[in-house]
């Protein structure tokens, strides 16, 4: 899994029928040892995340298995919502 940052919502009125209902969410990966943001991407989210929430997302086949969506074009999909964040590193 991946911790991610919500920084906004896609909207696409023309997309395979698999997506349909589906909520799309562009998120970017966080770095939690040296607290940076890399690249951003498309999670499908099936959690009900908000903009500015950190979550968890899942990748590949198990974005897809997580979603009950085995056949959909998915890459990743949120899987949670993170409520705090311990690392013992000063956070």
């Amino acid at each position: 899994m991946i911790i991610c940052k919500v920084l906004g919502s896609v909207w696409a009125t023309r997309k395979d029928d698999a997506l349909s209902g589906v909520k799309l969410m562009i998120v970017r990966r966080l770095e939690v040892c040296n607290n940076t943001e890399t690249e951003s991407f498309v999670a499908a989210d099936f959690v009900g995340a908000g903009i500015g929430d950190r979550v968890l997302v899942a990748t590949g086949s198990s974005a897809r298995n997580a979603c009950g969506q085995a056949d959909a074009p998915i890459d990743a999909t949120i899987v949670g919502i993170i409520d705090e964040l311990e690392t013992g590193m000063g956070d």
